[in-house]
C-alpha cells in the first residue's frame, strides 16, 4: 500500500515516525495529515534511502533545488557537485531537469548519490527521446510519455511534475486572454505546442488514470504542474491560470481516491499584493493539498538578483500557507546556474522559508532566532556563527576582527556600552 493508503487505514509507517521526529510533531499528526491529503512524504519504494521529508500543513516549509544539463552544457560531475552543494546548504529536495545528454544515466547516477527526495519532469525526457528518434518534439506520442513515467518510477524517482491541467478549452481561453507572455513553463509549452500541432487533447489529462496506476505502484508523489503559470507580473492571477488550478484540484481528488499522494505547483511571477490570494485560492480549490511554488518572483526587473525577488515572494507565500519553495538562482532568466549560484539560491530560499515558518508559528521555528539573540546580547561571535544559516559567510565577513565588538561600531557598540553601564 502507498503512504496515503496506509495512513487512511491508521498505519504508522517508518516514514511517518521519521518525519514526526524530525519535525517535533506527534506521529498521529503526521498520519492524519497524510490521510487528509494535506501532507505528503515523497519516497519511491525503489529509492533506497532512510532519509524522509514531510511536505505540507503544519510542517517546516521545505526548499527544492533544481539542477540538470542543458544542450549548451553537459557535465554530469558538475551536476552531482551542484546537488551536493545544495544539500549541504540545506536543500530538502533535488529536481533533475536535464534536457541533454544521457538523461537516464544522469538520473540514475544522481539517485545513487542523493538521500533527499528526488524529483523529475518526465516530459523533458519524452520530448528529448522524440527529437533523437524522429527529429521533432511533435513526434512524441502518448505512449512515449507513459513509457518515460514508468521508467522513471522504476528508477526510484520520488516525485514527478505532470502537466495534466492544460486542456483544449484552456488553450482557447489563453488565446482570448491576450497575455503578454503566453506560456513560459518549458513543459507546459511542449504540451501546448503538441496539442495545437496534433489538434488533440493533452495526453497527461486523457491518460491521468494510467499515470495514477504507475504512481500508486511505486508510491510516487504527483506534483501537478502549473503549465500556464504567469511569466510576468502582467499575466498574474488571470483566467487561464485559475482555470488550470481548478482542474488540478479536480485531478487531485481523483488521485486521493486512487491512493496516490499529490502536490500542486504554483505560479512564478506574482505581485506582492496577490500572493496571499494565490495561496488561498490553491488551498480552497485543491483540497488543501501541499502547495509548491516557484518563488514567487515579485518584480520582473531584477535579472541577476532573482534569488532575492523570489525570496521576498517566497517568504510571503510561506507565511500565507505555501508548503514547498522551489529555489531561484541569480542566473534565472539568464543562464544555467553555476555551483555558487546554486548555493546562493538555496540559502535565499531557506531564509524565505524560515521567515514564513516564524510567521505561521511552526513549532520550533523561532528557537534558532532566540539562540541568536542571546548570543548577540553576550557578544558571543562563535555562537552567532553557529546559529547562522551560513556560518562560513559570517566568519568570512567578520574576518580578523579581534575585538569583542563588530568592525563597524567598535568602542561605540551599543550592546557593549549598555552592558558595561548595567554592570557598573
Amino acid at each position: 500500500m502507498t503512504q496515503l493508503e496506509q495512513a487512511i487505514n491508521g498505519v504508522i509507517t517508518d516514514e511517518v515516525r521519521y518525519v514526526a521526529s524530525s519535525e517535533g510533531r506527534d506521529v498521529e499528526f503526521i498520519r492524519q495529515g497524510i490521510a487528509d491529503g494535506r501532507i505528503v512524504i515523497p519516497h519511491n519504494t525503489n529509492h533506497h534511502t532512510k532519509t524522509y521529508s514531510g511536505i505540507g500543513q503544519g510542517l517546516r516549509t521545505k526548499v527544492n533545488a533544481n539542477i540538470g544539463t542543458s544542450p549548451q552544457h553537459i557535465e554530469i560531475d558538475e551536476e552531482i557537485k551542484k546537488a551536493e552543494v545544495a544539500i549541504a546548504a540545506g536543500a530538502d529536495a533535488i529536481m533533475d531537469l536535464s534536457i541533454a545528454g544521457n538523461v537516464r544515466e544522469i538520473r540514475k547516477t544522481l539517485l545513487e548519490k542523493i538521500a533527499v527526495p528526488f524529483g523529475t519532469v518526465p516530459i523533458y525526457e519524452a520530448t528529448l527521446n522524440a527529437v533523437e528518434r524522429d527529429g521533432s518534439i511533435m513526434a512524441m506520442t502518448a505512449e512515449d510519455i507513459i513509457e518515460v513515467i514508468t521508467r522513471q518510477a522504476e528508477d526510484g524517482v520520488d516525485f514527478i511534475t505532470v502537466h495534466c491541467g492544460i486542456t483544449r478549452e484552456i488553450i482557447e481561453r489563453l488565446k482570448q486572454q491576450g497575455r503578454c507572455m503566453d506560456t513560459v513553463s518549458r513543459g507546459g509549452t511542449f504540451i501546448v505546442e503538441w496539442m495545437l500541432y496534433h489538434n488533440k487533447e493533452n495526453p497527461f489529462y486523457e491518460l491521468f488514470d494510467n499515470i495514477l496506476s504507475i504512481a500508486r505502484e511505486y508510491d510516487v508523489v504527483l506534483s501537478l504542474g502549473d503549465g500556464l503559470r504567469p511569466g510576468c507580473l502582467m499575466d498574474a492571477t488571470d483566467r487561464p491560470q485559475v482555470q488550470e488550478l481548478i482542474i488540478l484540484g479536480e485531478l487531485a481528488k481523483r488521485a486521493y481516491k486512487a491512493g496516490v499522494q499529490v502536490m500542486i505547483e504554483g505560479p512564478g511571477h506574482v505581485p506582492m499584493n496577490q500572493i496571499t490570494a494565490n495561496v488561498l485560492l490553491q488551498k480552497q480549490l485543491c483540497n488543501h493539498a501541499p502547495f509548491y511554488v516557484l518563488g514567487p518572483l515579485v518584480t520582473d526587473i531584477a535579472p541577476g538578483y532573482d534569488h532575492i525577488t523570489a525570496a521576498i515572494g517566497g517568504a510571503i507565500a510561506a507565511a500565507a500557507g505555501a508548503d514547498f519553495l522551489c529555489y531561484v538562482t541569480p542566473s534565472e532568466h539568464l543562464n544555467l546556474p553555476t555551483i555558487d549560484d546554486v548555493k546562493n539560491g538555496v540559502i535565499a530560499a531557506l531564509i524565505a522559508a524560515h521567515a514564513g515558518d516564524i510567521a505561521k508559528q511552526i513549532p520550533g521555528a523561532l528557537d534558532r532566532d532566540i539562540k541568536m539573540a542571546k548570543a548577540r546580547a553576550q557578544l558571543d561571535w562563535e555562537k552567532q556563527a553557529e546559529c547562522a544559516i551560513n556560518p562560513d559567510t559570517v566568519n568570512k565577513i567578520r574576518g580578523h576582527v579581534n575585538d569583542d565588538t563588530c568592525g563597524m561600531c567598535g568602542s561605540f557598540c551599543a550592546i557593549k556600552m549598555v552592558k558595561e553601564r548595567m554592570i557598573t
